[in-house]
């Protein structure tokens, strides 16, 4: 899918759209199992606190004594990242007790962190412990009344948060990773699939255009549809045109040819006459154009309705043949080399009187030799055709750039005794514009003329 096609537009604006949303998805999804595990968390600790608070309510016990009752070994475990603390608040003095693993060490205040009660009295937060741990605590104020003030604090390793996250994020990256290559392959089923009635008209117009069909021919979806009739439209009405250019043509030229007829045969009767001479003369000239333009309306309205797609090989070799029993008073050697790959988009008549007037030129002025060459030149740049390249070569005489720019004029000749009307290398000039091409005239290598024929191949 190239940069430029709908396509590949379609395909990377879906993928964009489809990687933001998977990521937007992955990070909500991974802060709300975050907040889950901290939540799970939490009320483990919570679940401490209360019995420690309850324990620091009961009554007449002793200021040393060490809770036993929370049921978790960690407790007693020297730096195991799980500790507790009660710190009395109404003394100067601040007596702590702590659990066996806190060591002699002591746990941060969160009030002093700028943590702030929450709506069940308690704060909530995270905390650098001993040994650089990272801890998540929960701390209470206790008021006892006469028996004193105290904070309950109670901290867990939060290594375990931390570490149950990274495991979901893992688990839902691949899961992710996994459903965006389903999800860009259904992309590009998708996209193949909507967007297979416009390559079936594109290969429909190719088909027009080669001259396998002459209009759009199937079902098309209805978004497609409008675009398929008003494209058999277009081609309706264009055939209407020149087939109506082709009749004003025809029509006129008809219309000439019979009053040309009739001054012919009147200065016929007076050969004799100078005047009569030159009316003749400039009949002929005249007759010469009206059959001319006659040709080009006609190959004009073929190139713009269809075209077909021609051989060329095979109408060289046949135009070889030709001109070796044509010429073959004149021994001529007529070589010819043509790419068997070489194909031209147009009707072979039209190639073969191209073709056919480079090379009866040729041999008219060839002293011994005229070589045909056909090669295809590749596409020079995106969406271009290639181009097919003639060239006839003789060894005759040859011709300076001013009498190539003479014989290019319509109806110039250099001899008059060479056959002919003069108008053969400007009815090629023609044809091949009409079909996009060229003509140039250059030295030969092997000494006369060369005509380079530049015209659509396939």
């Amino acid at each position: 899918m190239r940069g430029s096609s709908l396509a590949t537009r379609l395909f990377v604006s879906a993928t964009a759209w489809l990687v933001v949303i998977l990521a937007i998805t992955g990070v909500i999804l991974s802060s709300v199992y975050r907040d889950a595990s901290e939540r799970a968390f939490d009320r483990r600790l919570n679940l401490y606190l209360r019995t420690l608070i309850a324990e620091v309510a009961t009554p007449d016990e002793p200021a040393d004594r060490q809770f036993q009752s929370l049921g978790e070994p960690l407790f007693d475990l020297p730096l195991s990242g799980w500790y507790w603390q009660i710190t009395r608040t109404d003394t100067e003095k601040g007596e702590t007790r702590a659990s066996r693993s806190l060591w002699d060490k002591k746990l941060p205040r969160l009030e002093e962190h700028g943590a702030d009660l929450t709506a069940a009295g308690v704060r909530l937060g995270y905390v650098d412990g001993p040994e650089g741990q990272s801890l998540r605590m929960v701390e209470r104020p206790v008021d006892l009344g006469a028996d004193g003030k105290f904070l309950v604090s109670v901290a867990g390793d939060a290594t375990e948060i931390f570490d149950e996250t990274r495991s979901f994020d893992y688990y839902l990256g691949g899961t992710f990773t996994a459903l965006g290559v389903v999800l860009l392959l259904t992309t590009i089923f998708q996209v193949r699939y909507g967007l297979a009635p416009l390559k079936r008209i594109s290969e429909a117009i190719a088909d027009i255009r080669s001259g396998r069909a002459e209009r759009l021919e199937g079902q098309f979806p209805v978004e497609i549809a409008p675009l398929a009739r008003e494209t058999n439209a277009l081609i309706d009405a264009n055939r209407e045109i020149v087939e109506r250019s082709r009749t004003h043509v025809g029509n006129l030229a008809h219309a000439i040819k019979t009053p040309l007829s009739v001054i012919v045969n009147e200065a016929g009767a007076h050969a004799a006459d100078p005047f009569a001479s030159k009316v003749l003369e400039q009949a002929a000239v005249m007759r010469d154009q009206v059959a001319h333009h006659l040709e080009r309306a006609r190959i004009a309205a073929r190139v713009t309705i269809v075209s077909t797609i021609t051989e060329v090989a095979p109408a060289i070799e046949a135009l070889r043949r030709t001109m070796e029993k044509i010429h073959r008073d004149r021994d001529l050697s007529i070589e010819a080399k043509a790419d068997p790959a070489a194909r031209f988009r147009g009707e072979r008549q039209d190639l073969e009187e191209m073709v056919g007037n480079l090379v009866d030129n040729a041999c008219k002025w060839a002293a011994s030799r005229v070589f045909i060459e056909v090669s295809v030149e590749p596409p020079k740049e995106a969406g271009a055709g290639p181009r097919l390249h003639i060239v006839v070569d003789d060894d005759g005489r040859g011709l300076s750039e001013a009498e190539r720019a003479q014989v290019s004029r319509r109806g110039q000749r250099l001899d008059e005794s060479k056959p002919g009307s003069g108008l053969g290398l400007s009815i090629v000039t023609d044809l091949a514009g009409l079909y996009g091409g060229r003509l140039t005239l250059e030295d030969a290598p092997i000494g006369g003329l060369r005509a380079e024929l530049v015209l659509p191949g396939v």
